[in-house]
Order: structure tokens, then sequence, then C-alpha cells
């Protein structure tokens, strides 16, 4: 059997020197690629690099909470660095440009501030294991002013800018004397998706509380407007329709404006116009229609990928084209064993593809073959913030299929997040912390007003 590693002479203690070890760089810091860096870790016949273009993560479904104000970032935020030095791997920023198979080279650019100024220059890094864990962005599907005027939650970065935009809109309006114009306070979400109907939700708290907190406003000015367009004939077009009827009603119950069969033709700076030749004044657009992995993979060093730029794998989840590099997450093409398509692009895969990649990798660079991967599916969630949430679970987790919604459904959700935090934290602290998150005492608001 051909070995995976690198030739390993003992330290003093007995372990391969640093030098010595199988080099697993992994680009992409999301909860793939961060869940798998804390569980290699600190395996002593490996050197693991993780390399991301951010300082901090935060995990991708949380990011509607913080876009509306009511999570508290600092809690739930986890540092690179320092997490890196807890877990035994090495954190470099940077954004990755090229890969060369050949030697083994991964390239990063320059790290440039947002003042323009140079924090780390362009750099490569060698590997024998290369995993690319680099998520997803939005699709826009080339549809005209969705760059210029559309905002997006991709990263953390999107979620402060819109909050910072949202909050912002509501102090304008606090402050004018005359009657608002018809866009203002309007804030029009693209796509009835998970993410579209989780932002939807989460805004109703938003709305009540900031524009309740001055009285003496105008009574000429009305509260935050939410639209929610869908061009599929049902919203949450995933989940069963039941479900997705259960959250159209409750949104629409709390004044949402919930658009179905709706197909966006152009974003206008103050507005969205639907193919219809409708047009539905907003101060704030948001694209939340659809997913593609980042488009630099679709030329990167001749891997295979499909049309919208995720890497082809094996069941292995290595790339077809070259067995050296894996590919996790969002930003992985991973056909089902039963060929009824693929494994969708949510956390669970992540989770799960993640945890896979650590319990086989390091057995597999000393030589053994790789199992494959089969994608377990725990079924969809979605949170209607505090309003309820709606999902189902499949057969694998409760027997057969249920529908779920309410209080249950909520803690499911809920659970889906804590094993996120205990694959990166272990359970111990995570407990510790939840009971000190409940047992700390309200400030009042739960939405950030800064």
């Amino acid at each position: 059997m051909t070995r995976h590693t690198a030739a390993t002479l003992p330290g003093k203690d007995g372990t391969p020197d640093s030098a010595d070890r199988h080099r697993v760089v992994i680009v992409g810091g999301g909860a793939a690629g961060l869940e798998l860096a804390t569980q290699l870790g600190k395996h002593e016949r490996l050197s693991v690099t993780l390399i991301d273009k951010a300082r901090s993560h935060i995990w991708k479904p949380k990011l509607h909470e913080i876009a509306a104000g009511s999570m508290n970032m600092g809690r739930h935020e986890v540092g690179y660095l320092a997490h890196a030095r807890d877990h035994g791997f090495v954190y470099r920023m940077g954004e990755m440009t090229g890969l060369n198979r050949e030697s083994r080279r991964v390239a990063i650019a320059p790290f440039i501030d947002g003042e323009g100024e140079q924090i780390t220059p362009a750099r490569t890094f060698s590997y024998d294991t290369l995993v690319l864990a680099v998520g997803s962005q939005s699709n826009d599907f080339g549809t005209p002013g969705v760059k210029e005027y559309a905002l997006k939650l991709e990263c953390l970065s999107d979620a402060a800018r819109f909050n910072r935009k949202l909050m912002n809109a509501c102090f304008r309006a606090q402050a004018q004397e005359t009657v608002l114009a018809p866009a203002q306070l309007r804030v029009c979400i693209i796509g009835a998706g998970a993410t579209g109907v989780e932002l939807a939700a989460e805004l109703l708290r938003t709305g009540q509380e900031v524009l309740a907190y001055d009285a003496s406003a105008s009574t000429t000015n009305k509260g935050l407007e939410i639209h929610l367009v869908e061009a599929a004939d049902r919203i949450l077009p995933a989940l069963p329709p039941r479900l997705s009827a259960a959250a159209h009603r409750l949104l629409a119950n709390e004044g949402i404006s919930v658009h179905v069969g709706a197909k966006v033709a152009r974003v206008h700076q103050n507005g969205v116009e639907l193919s219809d030749g409708e047009v539905l004044p907003a101060e704030i657009t948001v694209w939340a229609a659809g997913v593609r992995a980042p488009d630099f993979l679709r030329n990167l060093a001749g891997l295979e990928t499909n049309r919208i730029n995720q890497l082809t794998v094996r069941p292995t989840l290595q790339t077809t084209s070259d067995p050296s590099v894996f590919a996790i997450g969002d930003c992985a093409a991973c056909a089902k064993p039963d060929g009824q398509g693929f494994v969708p692009p949510r956390a669970q895969a992540a989770h799960q593809q993640a945890t896979f990649l650590a319990r086989y990798l390091p057995a597999y660079v000393e030589g053994r073959p790789l199992p494959n991967y089969v994608y377990r599916d725990i079924g969809s969630l979605v949170s209607l913030g505090s309003y309820s949430t709606v999902g189902n679970l499949m057969g694998g987790v409760v027997g057969k299929s249920m529908f779920v919604e309410g209080v249950f459904a909520k803690l499911m959700y809920l659970s889906m997040y804590k094993m996120h935090e205990a694959a990166l934290h272990g359970w111990r602290r995570v407990t510790l912390e939840t009971l000190a998150r409940c047992l700390e005492p309200s400030t009042g608001s739960r939405v950030k007003l800064h």
C-alpha cells in the first residue's frame, strides 16, 4: 500500500518533528473548514494550516440575526488566531487565488484592509493534502442591478453592513418631520428560501422594538415594512407544502407582504422591478435567491466543476481530478449514493463531511483506504424568529418522517447550532456557556442599536 505521508523522524518526545508531519492545508474557515481544523489540529502526525480572509468565524445560519441586530456577535464570534493556538493548528490570513497541483502549492493574495493598507503580502503554502471548504455565495442569475444596489448575506461583514444601513434608515425616519417617501423604511428581500424567510421574521422584532423607542416620532411616519419576493409558487420550496403554507400564514399575519410567483426583472437604487412591470419601492434590497460556489473555482488548476462552480468530488470527498485535493461543504458537488441528486448545501452536510474527514483522514495519510461518505438527511428546520420554527425531521432521526412546528422544532433548530459549537469547543464548555447566557439578566432590548 502506498503511503500518503512524508517520511517521519521522531522528535525528542517520540512524535514526528513538525517539519516532517503530513501537511494538511484547509482553505476556508466556515463551518466545515473550522470544524475540521479544530479536530485535526492536535493530531501528532499532521501539520494543519487554516487559511481564511476573515479574522473570525460566525456560523453562517446566524447571519440573519446579526443583520437584524438581534444577536450579540461578541458571544458567538470565534477568533481564528486564538482558536488555532488553543487547538494546535496554524491560521493564516488571506484569500486563495490559485493552485499549482504539480508542485502542490496554494497561492494566496495579499491582504488589504478597508483603509487600503497592505497587512500581509502575496504568499504560497505547500501541502500534502489540500481541503477546499470555501463555502458558497449568492447566485444573482445575471439579474440587472443586483451587484450595484442589492445587499447580500454571505459573510459577517455583509450582515454588519445590512444592520448599519437598517439602523440608519430607522434613525433617519425618526428625525424626519415630513411624511416618509414610499421607499423609506421598506426592506425588500428577494428569495424566500431559508435565509430570506428567517431574515424577514427576525426583522419583525427589529422594526417593532427600534421604532418604538421614540414615542414622540411623527404619527405620519409608518413602521418598518417588509416585502418577501419568491419566483416559485410558494415560499420555502425545499420544504413540504404544508410547512410552506404554515410559514406563509404566520408571516402574512404578522404584516409581512409575501409575493409568490414573482420574478425579479431588475433591481433599482430605490426599488425592485418585477417581470410583470410592477415596481416595489424599497430603501434596502437584499438578494437571497440561489447559491453558487465562488467563481475562482471554475478555472482552478483543471479541477472539474459543475454549472454552479462546485467542485465535483468522489464518494470519498476527493476531487475527481486529483486525489490529494478534497472539497467539503457548500463548494462540493457530492452525489448521493442512491443517485437521487446531490448532497444539498446545508449546515448539516458541512458538519457531517468535516466529521467524516476528521475521522478518516489521519488513517488515509498512513496508507489506509478511505470509505465512502454517506449523507444522512436529518431534515430541514427554518426559524421564524421569536414567533415559531417549522421543519421536517427525516426517518433516520425519528423512525419515520414527521412535520414539526413550535417549541419542539425550535429546540431542534437550536440543537443544530449547539452541535457546531460542540465541535469547536467541546460539550462541557458549550453547556456552561449556554447556562451562563440563560442566567444573565436581560438589559431590556435584544436589538443592537449602534
